[in-house]
């Protein structure tokens, strides 16, 4: 008898008169939203300006969906072309099946041609998205709750997963939540994300690279958990190799990124001739204040005449001290 488990949702599905309100895609919405809205604040802080990582957000994310709707049919044609199966199911995104891989690869394809267009270095950009990202991923893995998919081996600790559903080849019964193992993961990988960043202030796509390489950490364990069809290479799911040499490529960029470009972007986004910016004295193109000639010792040419003036001042007060007393 089992004490305590995770219940699974009678239907993924609400049927709002014609239209269907389905859980999976909304767990996919807030995230896409959660991950834009973060994006933004945190591209503001780096000196950005407002708007722009959703500007190129509607670059990335259409071509992220169609990447990882490409990953999941790719890997697991089995289910789309093998006998019995209806090759037009492959074009339901909404009955689930994307894979992260794909969706990340052809994401940054995307963010690029935007990026290309703004004339914005796509690793700022990727940094200032890194934890959002994360957040994202987090809230998208409850869809696979509500489809009753992605779930471990059988189990009967009290926070098991009660899969009642038999379709597709599903037996009931309790198992691992791995989708809940994995958004939890996530969740900790955003934090990390952002501490770090704070900490060390990540630059040229390091906070980014962090990302990946702390989410590939998490992942490999996860998806070794999982139970449902996959191919293996040498006993191991394709999924976990992926994972591994995905990490390596991260821990790589990190690395040599640190060695070759030390820091922080200075400014990460171009300000046209005559817009207003918030550094702005007067509010009418000026320069921002980070992008301000500086001489070697960091203190800007105009501090310096202020200085000497103040001097000047000083030695006047003392000469005429000296006059009275000899008076």
């Amino acid at each position: 008898m089992d004490l305590a488990f995770i219940p699974s949702p009678s239907r993924g599905v609400v049927e709002l008169g014609p239209i269907p309100l389905r859980g999976y895609a909304f767990c996919i919405i807030i995230g896409v939203f959660v991950a834009v809205w973060l994006g933004n604040k945190r591209w503001i802080a780096r000196g950005g300006r407002p708007g722009t990582v959703a500007d190129i957000s509607v670059w990335a994310v259409p071509f992220g969906l169609v990447g990882g709707r490409l990953y999941h049919v790719i890997t697991d044609y089995q289910l789309y072309f093998s006998e019995g199966r209806d090759w037009v199911d492959a074009f339901k995104i909404w009955e689930g099946g994307l894979g992260i891989w794909g969706a990340i690869a052809f994401g940054a394809v995307g963010a690029w041609i935007g990026c290309r267009r703004r004339g914005i270095p796509l690793p700022a950009w990727a940094d200032a998205l890194a934890p959002g990202i994360a957040f994202a991923q987090a809230i998208g893995r409850w869809g696979n709750w509500f489809n009753q998919e992605l779930y471990g081996k059988a189990t009967d600790v009290p926070w098991a997963l009660k899969i009642t559903s038999a379709e597709d080849g599903r037996v009931p019964g309790t198992y691992h939540p791995t989708f809940l193992y994995e958004s939890l993961w996530c969740i900790g990988v955003g934090f990390l994300v952002i501490w770090a960043d704070r900490r060390f202030k990540l630059g040229h796509g390091r906070a980014f690279a962090l990302y990946v390489a702390s989410y590939c950490a998490g992942r490999g364990w996860i998806e070794y958990m999982r139970v449902d069809d996959a191919h293996h290479v040498l006993g191991l799911r394709l999924n976990v190799w992926t994972a591994i040499v995905v990490f390596v490529l991260a821990v790589v960029y990190l690395v040599i990124s640190a060695r070759t470009r030390p820091g922080r972007e200075e400014i990460v986004e171009p300000v046209p001739a005559g817009e207003e910016t918030p550094d702005s004295p007067d509010g009418k193109g000026a320069t921002p204040a980070k992008s301000a000639d500086k001489t070697d010792d960091g203190d800007t040419e105009g501090s310096k005449d202020a200085d000497k003036d103040v001097e000047k001042d000083v030695e006047k007060d003392k000469d005429g001290a000296e006059s009275a007393k000899k008076g």
